[in-house]
């Protein structure tokens, strides 16, 4: 029996994705300068090296296509007053339409109840759904909808009235320089309310570096939502419900994804967007051509076949989560602890603001330099 087909027939529990990590190695804040994190490498052969985030250009061939995530952190964390005075929390989640939208909430609050915001908002609760989700109808002052319409009125109130929302496991509020360095620099499309963190390593001169050599750059869009922090509370992963994230691959990295050329892709997110898209066209393949906006909730795990993702570049993750499941899928469930327990060891830094690790899948197109 070959190791994949091991993988696929193991009932995995959550607790063989369990680690001990000491609290100083979760980073509380970005490297001095964007692009100064460490850097860990595993080929297939499973020897892990160790350099500085800027060394990655040399792991590159230059017939790679390097898949980025354009899309942009919104300000999504709101407080508010009830009529009555009490105060709320509302956390902003995706928009519903040009009036509504999706939020998470803290506070009492019934169908009906209005909600007083900054800037002249205010936000009537129209019901729940089955996650109990609250639904909002939204009013914005003529300051928005005057010079805006739907979702960018709602993109501009937002900039200004909601607080950045950081991760649970940084114990800070956000500062002016989470501002710049929670965001990638290539972050373009409003709908995240978690950063692409892998692509937060990445400068204008990195990526000119890469072109230069030969490398392709392409983006998808996967808004990333609250549900990428949430702990695997199932004993067996199989019973795990993930949560559901809107993506969209455009026409120009389709091309790009037909092209047989080795797939590298810039974190967890990419790959979901990259995989279930392949998926959905080996479905329908008139899905090829579409840039419409999707829908997926896909769970790798270990065993899962892989479609076109050759390489992984990511920031190391918590223990017993999705995000880690999915990389010791990528690389391999024994390389990929034995690479975290080398990483703790080499005291890199771990989450959202922590270094990054570069993964080569086996038997895939990417060729380990």
């Amino acid at each position: 029996m070959t190791a994949d087909q091991f993988d696929q027939e193991r009932k995995w529990s959550t607790q063989d994705f369990d680690f001990d990590l000491p609290d100083s190695l979760i980073a509380q804040r970005p490297s001095e300068k964007r692009g100064g994190s460490r850097l860990m490498c595993l080929n297939a052969n499973s020897k892990a090296e160790f350099k500085s985030f800027v060394d990655i250009v040399d792991a590159f061939q230059g017939d790679e296509v390097l898949i980025l995530n354009d899309t942009k952190v919104v300000p999504a964390r709101l407080y508010g007053k009830k009529e009555t005075g009490g105060k709320v929390e509302i956390f902003f989640l995706e928009p519903l339409g040009d009036s509504q939208f999706l939020a998470m909430t803290r506070g009492k609050l019934k169908p009906g109840h209005r909600v007083k915001l900054a800037l002249d908002a205010q936000a009537t609760l129209m019901s729940r759904d089955e996650h109990g989700r609250a639904i909002f109808d939204l009013h914005l002052s003529s300051r928005f909808t005057d010079d805006h319409e739907g979702e960018v009125a709602l993109w501009a109130w937002l900039s200004e009235a909601g607080k950045l929302p950081l991760p649970p496991y940084i114990e800070r509020e956000a500062d002016d320089l989470d501002h710049d360095r929670y965001q990638t620099i290539f972050a373009k499309e409003p709908g995240a309310v978690a950063a692409p963190t892998a692509g937060l390593h990445f400068t204008q001169d990195l990526l000119t570096a890469l072109q230069n050599k030969g490398v392709s750059i392409a983006y998808i869009t996967l808004h990333v939502g609250p549900g990428t922090f949430l702990p695997v509370k199932t004993n067996q992963i199989d019973d795990h419900m993930m949560h559901s994230e809107r993506y969209s691959v455009p026409l120009s990295t389709q091309d790009l994804l037909r092209s047989q050329r080795p797939v590298v892709a810039v974190g967890t997110t990419c790959v979901r967007a990259i995989e279930s898209f392949m998926a959905l066209c080996e479905q329908d393949p008139e899905t090829w051509g579409s840039e419409g906006l999707h829908a997926t909730d896909i769970f790798i795990t270990p065993g899962y076949q892989w479609r076109a993702v050759d390489g992984l570049l990511t920031n190391f993750h918590l223990p017993q989560s999705t995000l880690l499941m999915l990389v010791s899928a990528f690389a391999g469930y024994e390389q990929t602890l034995d690479a975290y327990r080398r990483a703790i060891e080499e005291k890199l830094r771990f989450y959202s603001y922590g270094d990054a690790s570069l993964f080569w899948r086996p038997n895939g197109r990417w060729v380990h330099n």
